[in-house]
């Protein structure tokens, strides 16, 4: 039986890998032009610098077993110094607040070495980039999967490691009942709606300065602020969650002037200068973010797989990514636990 994976992120990937390392007949599509998903590192000299995810606990268990296996090394977040915050009017006041991310670990090389060195393990045949999926169509007991550029792939059964607001814009026929396609929009894609600066410099001013790199601020446009630099010396940067809402930071121009001159208020006019500044905004990424993904989320939401959204095509069709876990969605540990649900349901015989 052939297996078709849409969606090369980290679920993908990991269920593209178990299925590899289990002789199954599988084919990875992903409709970017890389592998990762939401997972991006930005490389400048020797340092890696991610613009999607960076961290991952304790008590995760799943990411520590691969980082292990696949010999990648974790480091801990910096967190040592003082904090810094900055009200309404932009008064910058220091010791106030708490190191939100202290106790995380972050890995060496970025994020991308984990999916990169996933991608590693699958044989060229089996994996496609620039391949994203239009339709998919079930013929009595086969799927027809319709790529944008008409190319057509058959298979038994089917994986979504997709956010389900991005899988809920494929044409499937027959249609999908009413209840899951309702399912599937209601779900919201974790940080979809968020943009990320990242401002990298040759020295770490902020740490000579006695200050951590943290920061809150109620003036924006950044609205969370962190060191974020790599593990070895010669490379160092802050990065900041933006909080402007996404419809009023279209001029690019204009949102690097203003995090320029909000980290020069936070930590000095050294910061105001950086050797580069990133900018990654997924609420414009068309693979990662719908219009609903727009609007805030204001905590962390339910995730986990609705019972509409579970054996669907006579139990050909089925959902991965970090939505769909139950006891970890929305992180990288969840990621990998809905590709191990996935997994599971294989090997107990399900997909018959």
């Amino acid at each position: 039986m052939k297996t078709l994976i849409v969606g090369g992120g980290l679920s993908g990937l990991a269920v593209a890998e178990a299925l590899e390392s289990q002789g199954h007949d599988y084919l990875l599509v992903e409709a970017r032009a890389r592998f990762g998903g939401r997972i991006k590192t930005h490389h400048h000299g020797e340092g890696y610098f991610d613009m999607g995810p960076a961290w991952f606990w304790p008590g995760q268990p799943r990411i520590a077993a691969l980082m292990d296996r696949l010999n990648l090394q974790k480091f801990n977040q910096y967190s040592d110094g003082v904090l810094t915050f900055e009200d309404e009017n932009g008064r910058v006041q220091r010791g106030k607040g708490i190191s939100s991310m202290e106790g995380s670990w972050r890995v060496v090389g970025g994020l991308s070495a984990l999916t990169t060195a996933l991608a590693d393990r699958l044989p060229e045949q089996r994996k496609r980039l620039d391949a994203p999926v239009s339709t998919l169509e079930r013929v009595e007991d086969r799927i027809v999967a319709t790529l944008a550029n008409g190319e057509q792939i058959v298979a038994d059964q089917i994986v979504l490691a997709l956010p389900p607001r991005i899988a809920a814009q494929i044409a499937f026929s027959p249609a999908l009942p009413a209840a899951t396609l309702q399912a599937m929009q209601n779900i919201p894609t974790w940080m979809a709606g968020q943009a990320k600066a990242i401002a990298v410099y040759d020295t770490p001013f902020w740490r000579d300065a006695g200050l951590s790199g943290d920061a809150m601020s109620r003036k924006g446009p950044m609205v969370e602020i962190h060191d974020a630099s790599p593990a070895q010396e010669g490379q160092y940067a802050l990065f900041g969650f933006i909080g402007v809402p996404p419809q009023a930071r279209s001029d690019e121009h204009l949102l690097r002037d203003l995090i320029l001159a909000q980290l020069s208020r936070l930590f000095g006019l050294e910061a105001a200068a950086p050797e580069q500044l990133y900018l990654k905004d997924w609420a414009f990424d068309p693979y990662t973010s719908t219009e609903a993904d727009k609007a805030p989320l204001y905590a962390h939401p339910t995730y986990g797989l609705p019972p509409a959204m579970s054996r669907l095509w006579s139990a050909r069709l089925h959902f991965a990514g970090t939505e769909v876990a139950q006891d970890f969605g929305g992180y990288l540990e969840g990621a990998l636990e809905a590709a191990e649900n996935v997994v599971l349901s294989l090997n107990a015989g399900k997909w018959t």
